[in-house]
């Protein structure tokens, strides 16, 4: 039996392993919400990082539903239950197989397209994803830097993918 079409803004969600900073967890709340989505998970937080501190519900302009929605997990495979394709973000270079954004995003409408949930993850500030989670992954994307700065912020990677879904969410309904 087929599954019906999946509306990316509702088979996504993201999911931050190991955030330190309570700002960027209220950022991303923020970013999610001005794209459409709603679907933030956080694994492990550090303890600073719980989307009741203070520091997250002031970056989280507008968009507490998101943040107080958030669901805090144990482990990254519990964050991934149900999920038939994940997106791991990296800043490393030199790894062969790496989309952009854009490229995630399509290849993401298309999974949606057939029903299925999808996961994009985001490492913590200082590590980024450990090898072990990323072999959770099945496809990795790095957002291309300009400079020689190895990486942006993780708020604002979270502000890109989803932009970029949000883009590709459109063109898949030709608007």
């Amino acid at each position: 039996m087929a599954r019906l079409h999946l509306p990316i803004h509702d088979a996504a969600r993201f999911v931050l392993v190991g955030p330190h900073y309570p700002e960027n967890v209220g950022a991303a709340a923020r970013a999610l919400k001005t794209m459409g989505f709603s679907r933030l998970l956080l694994v492990k937080p550090g303890r600073l990082a719980a989307p009741g501190h203070e520091m997250a519900r002031k970056m989280a302009v507008k968009s507490l539903d998101v943040l107080e929605a958030a669901h805090v997990c144990d482990s990254l495979a519990e964050a991934l239950d149900g999920v038939e394709l994940v997106f791991a973000t990296t800043s490393r270079r030199g790894v062969s197989g790496v989309l952009v954004p854009h490229d995630a995003a399509r290849m993401a409408e298309l999974t949606t397209g057939r029903g299925a949930q999808l996961a994009f993850v985001f490492g913590n500030e200082k590590t980024g994803l450990s090898q072990a989670d990323l072999a959770l992954s099945h496809e990795r994307v790095r957002i291309p830097m300009a400079a020689p700065q190895p990486s942006i912020n993780l708020a604002q990677a979270v502000q890109l993918i989803a932009y970029e879904l949000t883009l590709a969410g459109l063109a898949a309904r030709g608007r």
